[in-house]
């Protein structure tokens, strides 16, 4: 009886194959906790304002929160607005103002000027109403959306607010509880409002003044739509130097570089009312009783003359 053969494979395992994803978690794990202990790191080195705004992005990322950052990277928008960067400023509301859906029509009623005041930042009616519902202080969407831009990015400043009503000379009706002083008080208010909704701080508009038609645009026409108009000044802090006004129009692309309005010439001393008198010690006895007679009082100059003479010849 022959015998069978037995063979026997052996099958070795390979130590190189697929390990599953399992280290990829753990490895994202380790950068996701890495990167968090960075942030904390600099945060606690950074300023409380800065630190406000990070948690304020994520309280609110829609940027209603008025406590979130600014769309300004890499600078400190929370300088105060002197004489020296309200340039910067008018080109940082400018280009934010461009992202505006009509901007190409609504940049002709956007003024800017550098006054002794602040930033004035005027924005204009046209005769069907460019912001405001003609006739009404309700503000319609291109009033909210410039009014909320502009909102958001003076947040950032700490300089105080005013907001300015005005409208033409034509009589708003015949009604004698509401007229011009009413609406241009009403529209400044309505300005206030959504703005403070938007982002300005609470306790960032300084005053809301109502008037009518008492500073008129263009004084030669009353009647002119661009006198009905909201005025916001950025004013600038006390003790700070004031500047030489300049105009600056939205619509046009022209740069204009802020004027400093040269130092005041001290005046000179005033004269003495009184001639000043040379001094007697250089002058001959015959000059010092005159010297001394100017000094003297009218009932006391004779006096003293008499006395000089009566020593000139005793000598």
């Amino acid at each position: 009886m022959s015998r069978k053969n037995i063979i026997i494979i052996k099958k070795v395992k390979a130590h190189g194959g697929h390990h599953g994803g399992a280290w990829k978690v753990a490895y994202a794990d380790f950068v996701t906790a890495m990167m968090s202990l960075f942030i904390v790191l600099w945060l606690l080195n950074t300023s409380e304002h800065v630190r406000k705004a990070v948690a304020g992005y994520f309280n609110d990322p829609l940027g209603y929160s008025k406590m979130n950052g600014t769309e300004k990277a890499g600078q400190d928008s929370n300088s105060t607005v002197s004489g020296e960067n309200i340039q910067q400023l008018k080109d940082r509301l400018q280009q934010a103002l461009m992202k505006a859906k009509d901007f190409q029509t609504l940049s002709k009623q956007i003024e800017m000027t550098i006054t002794p005041e602040g930033l004035r930042i005027e924005l204009l009616e046209s005769k069907n109403g460019t912001f405001f519902d003609s006739g009404s202080a309700n503000l319609n969407d291109s009033g909210r959306e410039i009014l909320t831009m502009l909102a958001r990015q003076l947040r950032a400043v700490p300089n105080r607010l005013s907001i300015e009503g005005h409208t033409d000379s034509q009589p708003y009706s015949n009604s004698s509880t509401y007229g011009n002083w009413e609406l241009s008080a009403d529209r400044a208010n309505a300005a206030r409002r959504i703005m403070q909704d938007t982002g300005l701080r609470s306790d960032q508009v300084s005053q809301v003044r109502g008037y009518a038609d008492q500073r008129l645009r263009l004084t030669q026409s009353p009647l002119d739509p661009s006198n009905r108009r909201i005025s916001l000044i950025v004013q600038y802090v006390e003790g700070q130097p004031l500047r030489n006004p300049i105009s600056v129009n939205l619509g046009k692309e022209e740069k204009t570089q802020t004027i400093v309005a040269p130092p005041p010439v001290k005046s000179a001393a005033p004269a003495p009312l009184v001639p000043s008198v040379p001094s007697s010690e250089t002058k001959p006895p015959a000059e010092k009783a005159a010297v001394i007679a100017t000094k003297s009082t009218p009932a006391s100059q004779e006096t003293l003359a008499k006395r000089l003479l009566s020593k000139f010849h005793h000598n």
